[in-house]
């Protein structure tokens, strides 16, 4: 690479603890290394000063740089324009919504803060790529302060449709800065095309062809550049010492009986209750199930100050207990729901010890979780993936059972057949997905990325 990666987050991700890291971590990191490249973000830390000169470690040819956040940046960008309006909003959940105008004015702020904090470290011949909805309207501030390099930005969370974005107060102003880069990336066709059809139909502008759009006066690409996970690895992870630990100590509990495995972080797009209603109409219409099949969920807690994230786990723990209580017997118990995270090579080793992956999320940007399960089964007796039509990873996976997470009773009716799918189409399936993964994984990704913002550069010096 001729050019130095320039990456914006804001959160910056491990650097040397590749173990712990997830696949986008370790993807970056290598571009960084390769570069010599600059991983900007927030440090994860609470300041009275708040944004100021940027903390630099050197960590060989990566350099990470990252600023604090003052009490009011943290609770008007991050807990609330980011978190309580663009988060629910981008899922579809205009009633968790909270328009907020200080809160608005909070996240313009923070983005350009970030912009100042960055800029003395630019360089003429950086790229730039700027991660997710936190950082909107970055790169406008970036433009306004004379920054001329190619400049991209990807967004891992869905766009919503027009009809729901323009409930957004001065929704125009977040899609004019986004006008600023020029890539922006989506995870799915559906959401690059919401947001050309918002582009073309609420600001008149002109879709020039497949990828390229002219508003405001500037011509940018909007693509379909969906992510992929680190395939090979999370394979190895599924064969490590920690992953076989965990799967001999689910086989010992299990015995003889089946198991399906949610695997999610506790929040309220993942469609968990009505995941446990379908776990319990499997048992309650398919009644061979019972003492057959048992369902694990693990979600680990996330925001647990915000009231609708208490609800959610409040709800799913009466849940549990309902559903337990109805069906339990002395030496079976149908529903294991754990509020605490596992290391990726341990959740490797308890996906391979489950029949049925189950992700159904009511709305996702990707789930590279749905890869991981299929990336961790042995071919000797592989598990089936059961996945929401409304996850990104849906439009990949095409040897998984598809489903609509708000039937229920299509659901139930899934899982059966995935508890009961022959050997032959099981390996079928999973050998159909495992190529294609292995194709289009994480590296593949952000190969396409940066290759974009490669030829952006090129055109640029060539007066193209």
């Amino acid at each position: 690479m001729s050019h130095r990666l320039v990456v914006v987050s804001n959160r910056v991700g491990p650097v040397n603890e590749s173990a712990r890291a997830g696949g986008l971590a370790v993807a970056l990191v290598e571009a960084l290394r390769s570069s010599g490249g600059l991983w900007f973000g927030w440090s994860g830390e609470i300041s009275e000063a708040g944004i100021g000169e940027p903390k630099i470690e050197e960590h060989g040819p990566l350099s990470v740089a990252t600023i604090d956040l003052s009490e009011e940046d943290n609770e008007e960008y991050y807990k609330g324009f980011a978190n309580r309006t663009l988060w629910p909003l981008f899922h579809y959940r205009i009633d968790l919504t909270t328009y907020d105008r200080y809160n608005y004015r909070g996240y313009l702020r923070v983005n350009s803060n970030f912009a100042k904090a960055i800029f003395p470290l630019l360089s003429d011949d950086d790229l730039i790529w700027v991660h997710d909805y936190h950082l909107l309207s970055f790169g406008a501030e970036l433009r306004r302060m004379g920054c001329t390099q190619p400049m991209g930005f990807f967004l891992h969370i869905p766009f919503p449709a027009p009809e729901v974005f323009t409930t957004l107060p001065n929704h125009e102003v977040i899609i004019r800065a986004m006008c600023a880069y020029d890539i922006i990336g989506f995870q799915t066709e559906g959401d690059r095309r919401c947001f050309v059809n918002y582009i073309v139909n609420e600001l008149g502008g002109t879709e020039l062809d497949d990828e390229r759009v002219l508003a405001f006066g500037r011509t940018f690409v909007a693509a379909a550049i969906p992510i992929g996970i680190d395939t090979q690895n999370f394979e190895k992870f599924a064969t490590s010492r920690e992953a076989t630990l965990h799967l001999n100590r689910m086989k010992n509990v299990l015995g003889d009986r089946l198991q399906v495995i949610g695997v999610d972080r506790l929040d309220y797009t993942k469609g968990l209750p009505q995941r446990f209603e379908a776990f319990e109409r499997l048992l309650a219409d398919y009644p061979e199930n019972r003492g057959r099949t048992s369902f694990v969920q693990i979600a680990p807690p996330s925001r647990e100050d915000v009231a609708e994230y208490i609800d959610i786990r409040e709800q799913l723990e009466q849940m549990a207990g309902n559903i337990n209580g109805q069906y339990s017997d002395y030496d079976w118990t149908p529903l294991r729901y754990l509020n605490r995270g596992f290391s990726r090579q341990a959740l490797a080793g308890m996906y391979r010890a489950s029949r049925v992956g189950l992700v159904t999320p009511l709305r996702d940007g990707m789930n590279l979780v749905a890869k991981e399960y299929i990336a961790a089964q042995s071919e000797d007796d592989p598990g089936v993936l059961v996945l929401s039509r409304f996850a990104g990873a849906a439009k990949q996976a095409d040897g998984a059972l598809i489903v609509n997470p708000y039937d229920i009773y299509a659901v139930a009716e899934a899982l059966q057949t995935a508890l009961n799918m022959p050997f032959d189409e099981r390996l079928e399936r999973r050998n159909r997905m495992m190529d294609r993964m292995r194709r289009e994984d994480v590296a593949a990704w952000r190969n396409d990325f940066i290759g974009r913002l490669e030829a952006v550069a090129t055109a640029t010096r060539s007066g193209g």
